[in-house]
């Protein structure tokens, strides 16, 4: 059976809206299909009193959705638990609105805490069919009133109870009930099968799966989901370092511009520190570019062993490390960095590219379930996997090839191409954005930039790896729409905040 997490049903959510397909739409359909199901139970009931539980997040937008369906059909009142102006969303907010217009069809109460909530009680214990659109996602800590007396009363009273695609009180990750829970005769579950849910009858009763008009493709993009699901919070007492630390070990006398661009691209992305470790024959030719570089000069003039003790020291107070952007094919650069990797991958999360991937090739799973990402493109694959690429417009058999290197490398990989694949051996996904300006010099390395901030906030590879050719791609079909495809690199980089600032948090205020 297939099965969705929580936090991938929110990205399909909002990748879902980006396909043109309205997050108000899904909600209205997800209401419609769990009063079909209360509907089905109204027929067995004595009476036709319904009472809707609903929470002030999107399940319970979800619950007063339904609301609307249900009011031709039975008398219907709609609990509301916490205050109004607590609703979390656009999408809930505008359910709210349309019910507080509807007088004589739908009856509403408000119970902001536990006392208003216990003069309702024999109105829910009333009720031949009573609809928990409470929570819509697991509990972690002790359910605070008035959602402890809710559930309470829901679970005291004789009434048929639905749950709204998780009963509420239940991990829908992990099936565990860490206070309390909804005890449902029926679950409506959306979309897709919870892993939460799977074995746990007891809570949730029967199991409706409901589609609720969701595109298949939301699933498979690299999308703006990936995106939100990607960034890290701001607050005022935010300082330097909890944005994460880079290091970039690149650079030789032929590149100096590879790790500067990538180092740029990281701060423009939002890492607070990104330090460059470059050979001595570059290492000031790339401070020369900005004076928001921090460059470390090593002994040589390309990268040696006698390096790796100063790399590590770096690495260690980093949070996340790119190596490979023109280091270069010296074959003593070759062993220091194969030797860097295997050492320093295992516990600092790590990108992959250019010259260092010729390195890895030559063992190729020694990063095998390190946190580490490679970015090849398609000539860069074949050298890695040592085995040839399907061509690009085979797009399902090339994503089968993908995933499958990818689980026996034992890490993600970003397929660079027209329609980048990204997968990290279990799930696999495209990513769309983009265009035919970007195989200009360099948008390689501002890639590894964005993926390699991502990770040093905390991100895992794969989603990291996801949300970042996202930003890349928009960035530069950013950057086109200003210029034509007449760009460099460096305009894909400041077009980076144009992507990222709306999901910001707290919000970008002008």
């Amino acid at each position: 059976m297939s099965t969705i997490t929580p936090e991938e049903m929110a990205i399909a959510d909002e990748n879902s809206e980006y396909l043109g397909v309205p997050r108000l739409l899904l909600m209205e359909n997800a209401g419609r299909a769990v009063a079909d199901v209360a509907k089905e139970a109204l027929e067995k009931a004595p009476k036709d009193r319904v009472v809707i539980m609903a929470g002030t997040g999107n399940n319970g937008g979800d619950g007063l959705a339904c609301a609307r369906h249900l009011a031709g059909r039975a008398n219907v009142t709609v609990i509301i638990l916490g205050r109004v102006e607590d609703i979390k969303t656009e999408e809930a907010s505008k359910n709210w609105q349309i019910i507080e217009r509807m007088v004589f069809d739908v009856r509403y109460a408000l119970a902001p805490d536990a006392q208003s909530l216990m003069n309702l009680k024999s109105i829910i214990e009333g009720a031949d069919v009573i609809i928990d659109a409470i929570f819509g996602t697991g509990i972690k800590s002790r359910i605070r009133e008035p959602f402890s007396s809710a559930i309470d009363i829901i679970n005291s009273s004789k009434g048929f109870k639905i749950a709204v695609d998780i009963p509420s009180g239940l991990n829908p990750l992990t099936g565990d009930v860490h206070d309390k829970c909804v005890k449902a005769d029926i679950t409506v579950t959306l979309h897709k099968m919870k892993p939460g849910l799977i074995n746990r009858k007891e809570m949730t009763g029967s199991i409706i799966i409901a589609p609720i008009g969701m595109p298949p493709k939301a699933e498979v993009i690299a999308g703006p989901g990936d995106l939100r699901y990607s960034m890290k919070p701001r607050n005022i007492f935010s300082k330097k370092g909890d944005f994460g630390r880079l290091l970039i070990v690149g650079g030789s006398k032929e590149y100096s511009g590879a790790p500067t661009l990538a180092a740029l691209a990281a701060i423009r992305t939002g890492i607070d520190i990104s330090i460059i470790a470059a050979p001595k024959s570059v290492a000031d030719v790339i401070r020369s570019f900005s004076p928001n570089l921090i460059v470390r000069k090593l002994r040589d003039d390309y990268i040696t062993s006698k390096d790796l003790p100063e790399l590590k020291s770096l690495a260690e107070r980093c949070t996340s490390v790119i190596v490979g952007p023109g280091i270069g094919l010296e074959e003593e650069t070759k062993v220091a960095i194969l030797s860097f990797m295997k050492e320093v991958g295992k516990d600092r999360p790590m990108l992959v590219d250019a010259d260092a991937l010729k390195a890895l090739s030559e063992d190729p799973t020694c990063l095998k379930n390190y946190p580490a990402v490679i970015t090849p493109h398609a000539g860069e694959f074949e050298i890695v996997t040592h085995n040839k690429i399907t061509p690009p417009d085979k797009l399902e058999d090339r994503m089968k090839q993908v995933r499958g290197e990818a689980k026996k490398l034992g890490l993600t990989i970003l397929l660079k191409a027209h329609e980048d694949i990204i997968s990290d051996g279990n799930h696999v996904k495209v990513n769309l954005t983009g265009n035919p300006g970007m195989t200009v010099g360099g948008t390689g390395d501002v890639l590894s930039g964005i993926v390699a901030t991502f990770m040093a906030w905390g991100v895992e590879p794969f989603r990291a790896a996801c949300a970042a050719a996202f930003v890349s791609g928009s960035a530069g079909d950013f950057a086109v729409k200003d210029r034509g495809y007449h760009i460099m690199a460096t305009d894909v980089i400041e077009k980076i905040h144009e992507v990222m600032k709306r999901f910001d948090t707290p919000p970008f205020i002008k």
